[in-house]
């Protein structure tokens, strides 16, 4: 077992460091100082190489010139606050508005766009990387001063886990993910791989993605991922029924602490048997289906096209400061948050 570092580029005048794990395994993850993102993980293959599961790039302009969120921390609050405006305890709050009038992954200076600092460590069989950084409200508009700390461990069944840890002196909000894309197939698109979900709703959503606070119901639908289904079959219907021609939605999971620890998530790629297992605390699984992709967008290490993969955001439900019965997503003094996200891979 053993990380080993080496600069990745440069970011506004900072150098990007780039962490690679590695376990006895030949499993190998490697994150970025740059929006403490997730770069790679990749897992042995039959020939001797291997397959990244995420859909990554081997130089700055790829996660930071174009709008996908590639792989990285988002927060302090994931996907979209409506109006960029809510209360907490009364007392009213307005911050940033970085997508028409709305707030979205935490703003133009939230976690995604931030050099973090940087630690390692090797606790047992777990190697780590733990990035470090301190928000406040001059640098993204949200109350409060909010130490913030991202943990991923490496561990030696080959399962990566992502937690998020935070505080803060003022009540605010606190309600992260990991914006990852997957395709653990080797195709250059994500039709063949097949998905279960274990949600039985989707959110109603306006015309800029906030939830109305109605669920609508999967089954019947293209929505419907109860039982393993193809991706290609799904997006086809989506193709067929939405002018988005994929997903963009916000599923209702229930969270794995609540099931004995069932997934929330699983991929699997009939073809390799590649098998990624997504747990999560919380009760959202945000799906992307990268549909918009082109030409235009450079520097991926896939030429881009629509569905060439998805992202899988584990989250409180969207707006959820605006719909109390999504969740509680304030953060306050003297009550620090954890949640994680695991995923455990078969190869």
């Amino acid at each position: 077992m053993q990380i080993t570092t080496s600069t990745f580029g440069t970011w506004q005048g900072q150098d990007v460091i780039k962490y690679t794990m590695e376990n006895d395994n030949g499993v190998q993850v490697s994150v970025l100082n740059l929006a403490a993102l997730l770069q790679a993980y990749a897992v042995p293959t039959k020939d001797g190489g291997h397959k990244n599961l995420v859909l990554s790039s081997d130089t700055v302009a790829g996660f930071m010139d174009n709008g996908l969120c590639l792989n990285k921390s988002i927060g302090r609050v994931a996907n979209r606050i409506g109006g960029g405006h809510f209360f907490i305890d009364g007392k009213e709050y307005q911050v940033e508005q970085n997508e028409g009038n709305n707030n979205i992954h935490g703003g133009s200076h939230g976690f995604k766009d931030q050099i973090w600092d940087a630690v390692t460590d090797q606790v047992d069989d777990q190697l780590q990387v733990i990035f470090t950084k301190t928000f406040t409200e001059e640098m993204d508009t949200f109350p409060g001063t909010e130490n913030a700390r991202i943990v991923y461990t490496l561990h030696k069944d080959n399962s990566l886990t992502i937690d998020f840890f935070a505080s803060s002196d003022q009540p605010t909000l606190f309600n992260p993910t990991n914006h990852t894309y997957w395709n653990i197939s080797d195709d250059d698109t994500i039709e063949n791989i097949k998905l279960t979900l274990n949600s039985k709703h989707h959110l109603a959503v306006d015309e800029g993605k906030i939830p109305t606070g109605e669920k609508l119901v999967n089954e019947g639908t293209p929505y419907d991922f109860a039982t393993a289904t193809r991706m290609g079959d799904a997006l086809a219907q989506m193709k067929a029924q939405t002018a988005e021609g994929g997903f963009d939605d916000y599923f209702v999971v229930e969270p794995s602490n609540t099931l004995d620890h069932m997934p929330v998530a699983i991929m699997n790629d009939p073809a390799t048997g590649r098998e990624v297992k997504i747990y999560s605390d919380r009760n959202a699984m945000i799906m992307y289906t990268a549909n918009g992709l082109d030409n235009d967008v450079k520097d991926l290490d896939h030429p881009a096209q629509p569905w060439m993969a998805m992202a899988l955001e584990g989250q409180t439900l969207p707006d959820a400061i605006n719909n109390p019965a999504f969740g509680d997503t304030v953060l306050r003094p003297g009550k620090p948050q954890h949640y994680q996200l695991q995923y455990v891979v078969k190869y």
